[in-house]
């Protein structure tokens, strides 16, 4: 199951999306952490020192080798410069299984705290004024529409901050999406902005409540969330501690329960993948008539493969 961690700046999504990581690495769940945030604050959030570096290349150097395994043997992608960010898999694709044998998690995973990480790289000085961030997105996107994930199996992603994340079709790749609601204004308005964008494409969103300090505060989240508050996580002295860089001891008792609702939720969805591979292909369609024919001078809807069927059948297929 995929899992997108989202909300406001400064709403603890990061945080969120650590401490859930390492809980299922700890219940030995096969989970695969990835920082899709222009910040890249998820190795440390994870328990990376702050003078040691993420050895690891991250995901956005290595775009064009990426892009030359997952195409494989598919006729429709000729080459590398033939495809983008949300070219679908086709018959001749390769798939991926989570932790594979394969290039791309050999090259770039890096444990971190228990956790295998990868990183989509930071927004750097070559960029400034001329790329936007999600331009780096584009590999994670191309990794999870070539993944299949199995039953147990999870991919944990930090996301970009507010409805930012709606700049691609990447918030269609997961099961469930967790937004991290603050009680305040700021962080309601910005849940109301993502619920409604959300709905638009059927993609199920969740509230976790975060920094609760009281009765008042969650009464607060309730009348202004209603039913989508699923769980809240209380003010943490741990999660202080921790990025203090304090000895922590142990998460909070109510805190590691919030985590465990949210494992619940998650594996309660149905993993549905007709739709996700729909989803796919209709922004695929959309980005080629918006840019990428006209960026690779081709007629990038010849990519899409009518007969593929994406999901355990294809990937045992290759076998």
């Amino acid at each position: 199951m995929r899992v997108a961690f989202v909300g406001k700046g400064g709403s603890g999504k990061t945080t969120l999306a650590s401490l859930f990581s390492r809980h299922l690495a700890r219940s030995g769940s096969p989970v695969v952490a990835i920082d899709g945030d222009i910040n890249q604050h998820l190795a440390y959030a994870l328990g990376l020192d702050e003078d040691e570096v993420f050895a690891a290349p991250p995901l956005s150097a290595r775009t064009g080798e990426i892009k030359d395994h997952l195409r494989g043997t598919n006729p429709r992608i000729p080459s590398r410069d033939a495809m983008v960010k949300t070219t679908p898999p086709g018959r001749g694709s390769r798939l991926l299984r989570l932790l594979g044998d394969d290039e791309i998690h050999a090259h770039h995973v890096q444990e971190v705290g228990g956790v295998p990480l990868m990183v989509t790289g930071a927004f750097d000085e070559s960029d400034l004024g001329v790329a936007c961030y999600h331009s780096k997105l584009g590999a994670v996107e191309l990794y999870l529409n070539h993944l299949v994930d199995g039953p147990g199996e999870y991919v944990v992603v930090d996301m970009t901050a507010g409805a930012d994340a709606f700049a691609s079709g990447l918030f269609t790749r997961f099961d469930m999406t967790f937004l991290v609601v603050e009680p305040t204004r700021k962080s309601v308005s910005v849940y109301r902005q993502y619920r409604d964008h959300a709905a638009e494409f059927g993609i199920p969103v969740a509230v976790v409540g975060n920094k609760v300090t009281g009765e008042d505060d969650l009464a607060f989240l309730r009348t202004q969330v209603g039913e989508d508050l699923i769980a809240h996580c209380e003010q943490s002295s741990f999660v202080r501690a921790h990025e203090q860089g304090r000895d922590h001891g142990e998460l909070e008792p109510h805190n590691t329960r919030t985590l465990e609702r949210l494992r619940e939720a998650l594996d309660a969805r149905t993993k549905d993948w007709t739709a996700f591979q729909q989803h796919a292909v209709d922004f695929h369609l959309r980005n080629a008539a918006a840019w990428a024919d006209k960026a690779t001078g081709q007629d990038l809807a010849a990519q899409v493969d009518p007969e593929f069927r994406h999901g355990p059948a294809a990937s045992a297929a290759l076998v």
